[in-house]
């Protein structure tokens, strides 16, 4: 039992620990989104592209090119005010460049999906994009990748999170490392809906669970030394009152009651 005592409380500490390096990660993140959504708009031209990094996540811009609906993709299990749909993401040509970079343009019904006619949905000539830079998704729940991998030669239509690596396996040309989420238009009225970027910079509930973690191994390391005197108390007064002869105990009785 003390054995199991000692490594239980060496778990609480150890997940009290972990709850404060989340809490620290949490900080970082919260300051980095604040930096970079917090600089001015940056437009993504021939000359600055290849300064554009995941490092640069959050921070708006704006670009113009023309969309190459061939590379289409879209974005599975989406939802839009209850309605299940789609996101659709599609390479743009950076004008003036040999570079593309894929853009959210944002969500359609699934039903409208289903129909197979994504070409009412297409914006042709050259486009004015303003966006804010998102980072690759490299994995899903517990870091695994819930997309295939494309084969040379593979056009994979449906994925589960914007990999731009994968996708780069399947596109013809140079992507950027990142993909840019189209922000809401008050002129464009039509879909796809465009979506705003929603975080919560907030620290969250890793203070408190960490407390609680270290709470509970204080609580375990202060209770069962405390268990462990009072059950020795406890053996002791027990021998000592096994050890007591009957007989002497049957003599002093019988003497007091003369």
């Amino acid at each position: 039992m003390t054995i199991l005592v000692f490594v239980a409380t060496g778990v609480m500490i150890r997940l009290g620990i972990w709850q404060l390096d989340r809490l620290e990660q949490r900080r970082e993140f919260n300051a980095r989104v604040r930096e970079q959504s917090g600089q001015t708009l940056l437009q993504i031209t021939a000359a600055n592209q290849k300064t554009i990094s995941p490092e640069m996540e959050y921070r708006q811009v704006s670009l113009q090119g023309e969309y190459d609906f061939t590379h289409e993709i879209v974005l599975r299990n989406q939802v839009w005010h209850d309605q299940s749909g789609v996101h659709l993401l599609t390479p743009l040509h950076i004008s003036g460049s040999d570079q593309y970079v894929y853009i959210n343009r944002g969500w359609i019904p699934l039903e409208a999906y289903n129909t197979g006619n994504l070409d009412q949905f297409h914006e042709s000539g050259v486009i004015t994009v303003t966006g804010i830079i998102r980072a690759s998704q490299a994995g899903g729940f517990l870091g695994i990748n819930t997309d295939p991998t494309p084969v040379p030669g593979e056009n994979l239509k449906i994925w589960n999170m914007v990999n731009i690596e994968n996708l780069a396996l399947q596109t013809p040309y140079s992507l950027l490392p990142v993909y840019i989420q189209q922000l809401p238009d008050p002129s464009w009225q039509s879909l796809p809906y465009r979506s705003e970027v929603k975080l919560e910079l907030s620290e969250g509930p890793h203070q408190g669970y960490a407390l609680q973690w270290f709470t509970f191994a204080l609580i375990l390391g202060i209770g069962y030394p405390i268990f462990v005197r009072r059950e020795e108390m406890k053996s002791t007064l027990h021998v000592a009152e096994s050890k007591i002869d009957p007989t002497k105990v049957e003599s002093t009785a019988s003497s007091t009651d003369l």
